[in-house]
């Protein structure tokens, strides 16, 4: 009896054993899977980041465009664009009628809840390849900002610009200065008054970039030193003070379903830097006072227009002393060839002065204004057809002709090669109006695929003819100065992604 009560304790004793032992080999429990929740505060495409209460967003864009008499990522030839000004003589040699761009960006916006609101930061970057016009193989910073409790700093689209022809057009126009394309230094606070009104108030980037120079920078400092000269052939210099403080710029705007209006003002710094012919010993010259420019804006867009779903109707105008930069993007020079021996140019400035010594001129500030605006129209939801133009005029004030003009040979005294004939009117105004259709097939929501077909006008205000010097592959001679005109072609394609 006692064996067997034995051999009943061992072999219990052993299954307890070999059970512990499969105990310890089973895995431990793993924690539950943090999977990726939908963040729905803010519309399609976030979601939380693990672990977090921010709502996160990625998205990107391909862009394939070819470009037929356009460059720059769609600049009509020979209108405002300094870094392929020689394109605008029209020759085999000086001239590339075909030109391509590759650009490609991702963004990333984030987005927190607070006890003051929404903190955002957003970021959007990229790089492009252009040829042939614009040989560049470049990075490029779009946005890049933060947003909290009604405030707005970094790289932002400027609180003046109201309406955007990027969602209608593939050129990058010339009679408008909206700043959406590449962005612009700013830091705004803006006030929410409800039913959709809001106030702004923002200082930017006024002057900080190079001069002339609006991709990339400001809107531009341009002052020309007519003692130096500064105008050429398809370029222009300038004379400016350096940069001092930031533009100010003012909005009040109204966002509601039937769409949204707005009026803006801007004041710029127009000051110029020394008098002299060079820039060698100018401090010993002395200067022009300071001077201010500004710019008035108003405009809207209306949604739905007669009752059609998706279509659009927008307008907007434009004014400004002082502040080119604020109606069109064109602050490059204007040089356009026609056939034979035809020509018009162009020069836009904040302002002129001259002298060489103290007591000089006084800053001439340049008038600027112009008026755009688009229509859109969907056949089907795949198929829409926009239409758009605008007109801008520079205008100079009797003082600043005589300074621009001064001298044997009317614009001779400017600096440029071009020396008018007798009984001829040496005048620099001018302007310009553009007008184009775009037609886009949308197979898939996220894939653009169009053609823009856009035609511009250059108009001079000189009148009669000159003698040029030799211009790249122009020949010199007795040119008729007097209006031009150039059609350009673009063709798209484009994948968006949650943009």
């Amino acid at each position: 009896m006692r064996m067997i009560k034995s051999l009943l304790l061992g072999s219990a004793a052993g299954l307890v054993a070999v059970a512990g032992a499969q105990a310890a080999d089973l895995p431990v429990k793993a924690k539950p899977v943090e999977y990726v929740k939908v963040c729905s505060l803010y519309g399609a495409g976030f979601w939380y980041v693990p672990g977090t209460d921010t709502c996160l967003k990625v998205g990107s864009y391909v862009r394939v465009q070819t470009e037929f008499d356009a460059n720059g990522g769609g600049i009509p030839i020979g209108f405002g664009n300094n870094t392929a000004a020689a394109a605008g003589r029209f020759t085999r040699t000086d001239t590339n009628d075909l030109a391509f761009r590759t650009r490609a960006a991702p963004s990333i916006d984030l987005r927190t809840q607070t006890e003051y609101g929404t903190l955002r930061s957003y970021l959007e970057v990229g790089a492009q390849q252009s040829t042939p016009n614009d040989a560049t193989e470049a990075v490029f910073f779009d946005r890049g900002f933060i947003q909290f409790a009604g405030f707005t700093a970094g790289r932002i689209r400027s609180y003046f610009d109201i309406n955007s022809f990027a969602p209608y057009s593939y050129s990058n126009n010339r009679v408008s200065g909206d700043t959406g394309a590449s962005g612009i230094y700013g830091i705004a606070y803006t006030a929410q008054f409800g039913n959709g009104v809001t106030a702004s108030l923002s200082f930017e980037d006024g002057g900080a970039s190079a001069a002339g120079v609006t991709n990339g920078g400001g809107r531009g400092h341009m002052i020309s030193n007519m003692s130096m000269p500064e105008f050429a052939l398809g370029a222009t210099a300038f004379d400016n003070k350096g940069f001092t403080f930031p533009d100010v710029v003012g909005a009040l705007r109204i966002d509601q379903a039937w769409g949204y209006a707005q009026i803006a003002a801007a004041l710029h710094d127009a000051s110029g830097g020394y008098y002299g012919t060079t820039l060698t010993g100018a401090e010993v010259n002395g200067h022009p006072g300071e001077k201010q420019g500004f710019a008035v804006t108003g405009g809207f867009t209306l949604n739905d227009i007669f009752g059609m779903k998706g279509d659009q109707f927008a307008m907007q105008a434009a004014y400004s002393q002082g502040a080119a930069g604020y109606v069109t993007r064109a602050t490059g020079a204007f040089q356009v060839y026609g056939s034979g021996h035809s020509a018009g140019f162009g020069w836009v400035t904040d302002g002129v002065f001259a002298g060489t010594t103290p007591g000089g001129s006084s800053i001439e500030l340049t008038t600027v204004w112009g008026i755009n605006g688009f229509v859109q129209h969907f056949w089907t939801p795949k198929w829409r057809t926009s239409l758009y133009g605008g007109y801008v005029e520079v205008d100079y004030d009797g003082t600043a002709k005589t300074l621009i003009c001064s001298g044997a040979g009317g614009l001779a005294g400017a600096g440029v090669a071009l020396t008018q004939v007798a009984g001829s009117s040496c005048n620099p105004n001018f302007s310009w109006w553009q007008v184009g259709t775009r037609t886009q097939w949308n197979p898939h929501p996220d894939l653009d695929i169009g053609v823009d077909i856009l035609y511009n006008k250059l108009n001079t205000a000189f009148g009669g003819f000159a003698t040029l010097a030799a211009n790249g592959a122009r020949s010199p001679g007795v040119y008729a100065i007097e209006d031009q005109n150039v059609l350009s072609v673009l063709f798209r394609i484009q994948r968006n992604f949650l943009p």
